[in-house]
C-alpha cells in the first residue's frame, strides 16, 4: 500500500516498474473508481501540489518497483528538474478529464430519473 485515501500526503511517488491499482470510494465505502497503471506513472501529484488528503487509494503490485520522493523535497525537485512539470501537469489534466466524464455520467443518470430535486446542474 503506497498510501490511502483520506491520509495527509507524504509524497510523490513514481511508479518505476510493474504495476499499481488506484482505487476511490465514496463515503459509504463504495468503490466508485479503480485503475490500473504502468510505469512512468506519478502518483500522488494532486495530493502534494494542494498539501491536502489523498483522494484515493494507491497499491503497487508484487514486484513492482516504487521511487519516492517526501513532500518537503517535492518542491525542490520541481525546481531542479522542471522537465517534470510536463507530467506533473498531465496528471492534473487526466484528473481533470475524468472527474468531468464522471460528473457528466452522474448528472444523466439523475436527468433521466423522475425528481423532484432541482438546480443549475439539474435543470433542462
Amino acid at each position: 500500500m503506497l498510501f490511502k485515501q483520506g491520509e495527509a500526503p507524504k509524497g510523490l511517488y513514481v511508479l518505476k516498474s510493474g504495476k499499481a491499482t488506484l482505487v476511490m470510494k465514496s463515503e459509504n465505502g463504495v468503490e466508485v473508481m479503480k485503475l490500473t497503471i504502468g510505469p512512468g506513472s506519478l502518483l500522488g501529484v494532486p495530493a502534494i501540489v494542494t498539501k491536502e488528503p489523498y483522494t484515493l487509494s494507491a497499491k503497487a503490485s508484487l514486484g513492482s518497483e516504487v521511487g519516492f520522493v517526501e513532500l518537503r523535497d517535492s518542491e525542490d525537485l520541481m525546481r531542479a528538474e522542471p522537465s517534470l512539470f510536463p507530467l506533473v501537469l498531465a496528471v492534473l489534466a487526466e484528473e481533470v478529464r475524468a472527474a468531468r466524464i464522471a460528473f457528466t455520467g452522474i448528472v444523466a443518470k439523475l436527468r433521466s430519473r423522475p425528481s423532484r430535486l432541482s438546480g443549475p446542474f439539474l435543470s433542462r
